[in-house]
């Protein structure tokens, strides 16, 4: 039954997608075949040229995060303004670098789901103005999606493959089928693990630690958590008795900021004001998001195993996103990987974060098998928030695996 239901959906996908190519690409060789790729979706201005075979020609990439951090989070409407500020200049770096002039663009790929609605506004809004002044193909990108396909420019992968995206605005387990098809496994049902550990770092006060002013909130629970003793505050991993794949992350944030409070009471001191234990309480935290990224995945596998969506010989788990650039996080998913016979791939961690690299070539990607190329004068609708494939959670919550015991021992 569930099979069946996969193969009915997935010859529904085939026909999902409009097609269009200029006479220009049709004709071209694969090594004449260049994508602009420009990102906006959330505080980061990337644009970058690929070739076909993923080389990268040319980037630039703007970042937010030193505003941000002096602000306390990121603030939409300062983050659309620094992308209006940044865009052109971007843009022109990325084709200055590539030594490649618009004219001889194959297409141009740009994200415009999920996101900040005032970031992705942005882009989308420059890169219709640049496409329509060139007369280039256009291309929606999916955030998401170029995420999950970015390893597939640095190494041969060959669909299907499981896929866990871990950033500060999402958090998902899908099986990947082909360039735009996915099964949607399990996602985060309130904040993404990115995002938590940046606001437990805000209310842990750690831009003021010297080791940590100029780091993100997750980069600096990562360094200090080296040197801390996580088994001073046991967390509850979260969503124990949910059999499913879906994520969790703010009443762990909760039972953290609850216990940052009693330590402040304890040592007199106030809000705003650094923790002698601050140490601990970061790898606490870590292993407690480590833990549960890494159950259920452990879940994800088994219950893509039990339905054959996986290959048998060399199945492989694609572990991307801006949190996925944490080290001890890469070691817990990979001690799941190790127990169940599956290859974990990465990306270096530069391309784990948002960049226009990933999004030119997801464009390739598209150009490629001829999906999703629209005309310059088509109107594109950005989306803040927007699914990735097909929803397959309830298959998966139906299924109620139980997890068999594994030792999560890993050292900082």
């Amino acid at each position: 039954m569930f099979p069946a239901r996969v193969r009915n959906l997935h010859r529904l996908l085939q026909f999902r997608h409009t097609r269009w190519c200029s006479a220009s690409c049709g004709k071209a060789s694969s090594s004449s075949r260049l994508v602009l790729g420009i990102e906006t979706s959330c505080d980061d201005t990337g644009a970058a040229v690929l070739d076909e075979t993923g080389a990268i020609l040319g980037e630039s990439l703007h970042c937010q995060t030193l505003v941000h951090l002096r602000t306390g989070g990121i603030i939409p409407m300062v983050a659309q303004q620094l992308h209006r500020e940044h865009i052109e200049r971007v843009v022109q770096e990325a084709l200055d670098r590539s030594g490649v002039l618009p004219s001889q663009l194959s297409a141009v790929a740009t994200t415009v789901k999920p996101g900040l609605g005032l970031s992705l506004g942005i882009g989308l809004e420059f890169s219709q103005k640049f496409v329509r002044t060139h007369n280039k193909p256009f291309i929606p990108i999916h955030h998401m999606e170029a995420h999950a396909l970015t390893v597939r420019m640095l190494q041969p992968v060959a669909f299907p493959f499981l896929v866990l995206l871990i950033s500060g605005g999402h958090s998902l387990l899908a099986v990947a089928r082909g360039v735009d098809d996915f099964l949607l496994l399990g996602h985060s049902l309130d904040e993404a693990p990115g995002d938590s550990l940046d606001k437990v770092a805000r209310r842990l006060s750690l831009v003021k630690h010297p080791l940590c002013s100029t780091l993100s909130g997750g980069r600096a629970i990562e360094l200090l958590a080296k040197d801390g003793d996580r088994a001073r505050f046991p967390f509850r991993t979260p969503m124990g008795q949910m059999y499913d794949c879906c994520f969790s992350f703010a009443g762990l944030r909760n039972n953290i900021t609850m216990t940052i409070k009693k330590q402040e009471a304890e040592e007199g001191i106030e809000q705003g004001t650094l923790l002698s234990c601050v140490n601990d309480i970061a790898a606490a935290t870590q292993h407690s998001v480590a833990a549960h990224l890494a159950k259920r995945t452990h879940r994800a596998i088994l219950f893509c195993k039990e339905n054959g969506l996986l290959p048998s010989h060399s199945p492989t788990l694609v572990l991307s996103g801006g949190v996925a650039s944490n080290q001890y996080i890469r070691k817990a998913i990979s001690i799941i990987t190790e127990t169940t016979g599956l290859q974990l791939l990465c990306p270096p961690a530069k391309f784990c974060t948002d960049n226009g690299v990933m999004i030119a070539w997801n464009g390739v990607e598209r150009l490629r098998e001829g999906k999703g190329i629209l005309p310059p004068d088509v109107d594109v609708s950005y989306e803040p928030k927007a699914p990735l494939g097909v929803n397959m959670m309830e298959e998966v919550k139906a299924a109620a695996i139980r997890l068999p015991s594994i030792r999560m021992k890993i050292p900082n």
